[in-house]
């Protein structure tokens, strides 16, 4: 896990990679848990027997069930002290490049590629985050998050 003591820290790593999350593996219960979530109980997620029988050989994960779990790939791989809140500001980007089967371990590489001051002593920070499966050959997700810190 990757420390900074305040947001002044940020602005200098703008282009650069800043942090890399531990690997987190997606089970079966999360895809259920998302689905019962959601609505999105297509059989492909869900039926783990016709999935098996599927075009990927088994269940996969929800695409926007990939793209949630960001904010917890933040926090297991960067603690910005001396904050007092933060909050997703939104999504500019996002593509789900390859399927993550059930079982599958995810981690999120974190590129900061902006960084500004806004208003009630905050920052606006936009990250270019690439998903990548254990073994895959192409990420998994790739988004741009706009996240914002107040200190």
């Amino acid at each position: 896990m990757r420390t900074f003591e305040s947001l002044a820290e940020l602005p200098a790593l703008v282009g650069h990679e800043v942090a890399l999350s531990d690997w987190l593996t997606v089970t079966q219960e999360q895809v259920d848990l998302f689905a019962q979530a959601t609505g999105d109980h297509q059989w492909i997620h869900v039926d783990v027997e016709k999935a098996r029988a599927g075009p990927f050989g088994g269940p996969i994960a929800h695409g926007f069930l990939t793209l949630s779990l960001i904010p917890r790939f933040f926090e297991m791989a960067m603690d910005i002290r001396n904050t007092r809140l933060g909050v997703n500001y939104g999504l500019n980007k996002v593509r789900f490049t390859s399927p993550v089967p059930v079982g599958s371990r995810l981690r999120a590489r974190m590129m900061l590629l902006a960084c500004e001051g806004i208003d009630n002593d905050g920052m606006q920070m936009t990250w270019l985050i690439t998903v990548e499966r254990e073994g895959g050959e192409k990420p998994a997700c790739i988004a741009e998050s706009v996240t914002r810190r107040y200190h």
